[in-house]
């Protein structure tokens, strides 16, 4: 029979389960898988504990409503079992929807519910019914749902068990502690009951599974299971990242969200519960693939108790072709009760932002070549007449020495002519193949200077230069843009000092001839004046300044200087020369570029270079 002090059980659980009920209804706007799962458990043991209370006040003689109470019971001692299974499958594979294997576990309760409801017909669950347990005539069919429930127990406490060893943090210990006790408080009982042969009430069963109900409830909401934490703590992840796994301290893969499943998961075979280190086989090691890295990353933040921040480079299969993608994996160490006990592994894809930089990169690099064509097309320009007065010098000396050439063979017989009157020609000859010479070494000259710049019109080549050998390109390639701006240029540096640089000599060379073209562009309207460059250096920077006495940098221009593409040329210009030199000096020199009006009319633009990749030799 079934004693009062079960029926102040029952009633108590059942205030507290009503209690439940209603806050579930008012609290919980969603629920995750598991949330369902304890619903429908506390649902079935209402179920099951109610008529047990209405049979306490039923009179013994009346079998016929006893037998429909037993069966309005049925449904909850049935699915009690199968549901705590489903609960300690779901919680450690951390899914939120039902698999149809789940599914399956119910088949057998409800064949058994099925069974019950239609005993009068066939007897196989009970061959002779009653409400005290030692009068029970139990039929076949007993043994069929006895043996299910024993499974759906002994499987969920050694599932559990099996969490627990592998993942063996302070909270992942409670959490499966009170999953395993909850689980071997109806087995133990259920057992005693079939083996022990002693007349246990009806009772015992259910009362057996309100451990499982107190403990479920307490590892699910003492230990915030299933609020609204592990929720907004998904969302932030995912707000953060584009994909991210958590891993216990042993590097055992608790968690991961569906971007990180659909990439890595499916690539890499990493399985939930299992070591990542079990992947490795699945990765190019030799490449430093990400699940190598990954390894790696943990053992130094393990180590270090930090962060750990690189990049990572990946191919997935897509479609049957592949796919490289980038990712910024960032791994931190989470604590518990200052101990790590695990980690959190970020990935955000910058895929997307690499190609961007890429296609900046390559726009860039396809101003700065359209700039120097701009260059060498102002220099080509005056390169004719550059060229123009050493050839007409050349080919006057070459008439001059000439006519002495003739003027030898015809005195060849002229007794007046003496020794010294042929020394004397000689000498004459001399001068003139000299000054054949001189001409020969400035077009050389200015020729090296024109093929320097378009033969590395789009490559570098790292080699050591001085700043004279630029100053003196530059000088040599703008002296047409001079001579006809009326601009004498003025070198003002120390003499006793030689300053090299390594680099390209040419993409300097570009940066003063803009400079200087600016300058001669500036000074246009006051017919000319002096431009000077001045070279010099402090004890952090060397300074290459070019000044002029133009008419100066307007305050639009200058608050836009080197940010954007300005100019102060109107329609003659596009800003384009600043806005590349500026980059050249950054990209290439590590330096930065400034410019000013001078306070006595004009501007000044600098070249700033860190002095730590200058060499600087005393002369004397």
């Amino acid at each position: 029979m079934i004693s009062d002090i079960s029926v102040i059980i029952f009633l108590a659980a059942l205030v507290t389960l009503t209690i439940f009920f209603i806050w579930s209804k008012t609290a919980q706007k969603r629920r995750q898988l598991l949330h369902s799962l304890f619903l429908m458990l506390a649902v079935a043991y209402t179920s099951w504990i109610i008529p047990l209370i209405i049979m306490r006040f039923v009179p013994a003689d009346n079998e016929t409503l006893l037998y429909i109470l037993d069966c309005v019971m049925q449904p909850g001692g049935a699915l009690c079992s199968p549901i705590y299974l489903c609960i300690a499958v779901t919680f450690v594979s951390g899914n939120d929807k039902m698999s149809n294997w789940l599914k399956a576990f119910f088949i057998l309760p409800i064949f058994t519910i099925l069974v019950a409801w239609t005993n009068p017909l066939h007897h196989l669950y009970y061959q002779q019914f009653s409400v005290v347990r030692s009068q029970i005539v139990f039929g076949p069919y007993i043994v069929v749902s006895g043996l299910g429930n024993y499974i759906f127990l002994i499987a969920a406490v050694v599932y559990m068990i099996g969490f627990g060893l592998k993942n063996r943090s302070s909270l992942y210990w409670k959490q499966s502690t009170l999953f395993i006790i909850s689980g071997l408080a109806p087995l133990f009982m259920s057992m005693y009951a079939t083996f022990s042969g002693q007349d246990v009430p009806i009772t015992a069963t259910p009362l057996s599974f309100m451990v499982t109900l107190l403990l479920n409830g307490i590892a699910i909401f003492q230990l915030h299971l299933l609020d609204i934490s592990p929720i907004a703590t998904d969302h932030i992840l995912n707000a953060i990242s584009d994909s991210y796994v958590v891993l216990n301290d042993t590097g055992i893969v608790v968690k991961y969200n569906r971007s990180f499943e659909d990439l890595f998961v499916r690539e890499y075979g990493i399985v939930k519960n299992q070591e990542i280190i079990n992947c490795l086989k699945n990765d190019d090691n030799t490449q430093k693939g990400p699940i190598y890295n990954i390894l790696s990353a943990l053992r130094s933040s393990k180590n270090g108790g930090t962060n750990i921040s690189y990049e990572q480079t990946a191919i997935f299969t897509a479609g049957g072709t592949d796919v490289k993608k980038h990712f910024v994996v960032d791994v931190s160490p989470l604590y518990l009760n200052g101990q790590i006990s695990g980690f959190v592994i970020l990935f955000k894809d910058i895929t997307q932002l690499r190609d961007s930089m890429k296609k900046l990169q390559d726009s860039q690099e396809r101003m700065m070549e359209q700039e120097r064509f701009a260059f060498l097309g102002q220099m080509i320009g005056g390169l004719a007449h550059n060229l123009k007065t050493p050839i007409m010098s050349i080919s006057g000396c070459i008439s001059a020495a000439e006519a002495l050439v003739d003027e030898c063979v015809e005195s060849l017989s002229d007794e007046d002519v003496t020794k010294e009157d042929y020394l004397e020609i000689y000498g004459e000859m001399r001068e003139w193949y000299g000054k054949v010479k001189e001409s020969t070494t400035y077009m050389s000259d200015i020729i090296t200077a024109i093929k320097g710049q378009a033969a590395h019109i789009s490559t570098d080549e790292q080699s050591s230069f001085t700043i004279s050998e630029v100053l003196k390109r530059s000088m040599l390639l703008m002296r047409h843009e001079l001579l006809n701006g009326g601009c004498p240029l003025k070198i003002k540096c120390d003499e006793n000092e030689e300053i090299s640089l390594k680099g390209d000599i040419n993409n300097l060379v570009q940066v003063i001839g803009n400079l200087i073209s600016n300058s001669i562009y500036a000074q246009k309207d006051i017919d000319g004046g002096e431009i000077e460059i001045e070279v010099y250096h402090d004890e952090s920077k060397l300074n290459i300044l070019v000044k002029d006495r133009g008419t100066g940098i307007s305050e639009n221009v200058l608050n836009k200087l080197f940010k954007s593409m300005v100019t102060n040329k109107g329609t003659m210009g596009t800003g384009l020369g600043l806005y590349i030199s500026n980059a050249v000096i950054r990209g290439k020199f590590n330096g930065e570029m400034w410019g000013e009006n001078r306070k006595d009319g004009g501007s000044i633009f600098g070249i700033a270079i860190p002095l730590d990749t200058v060499t600087i030799k005393r002369l004397r």
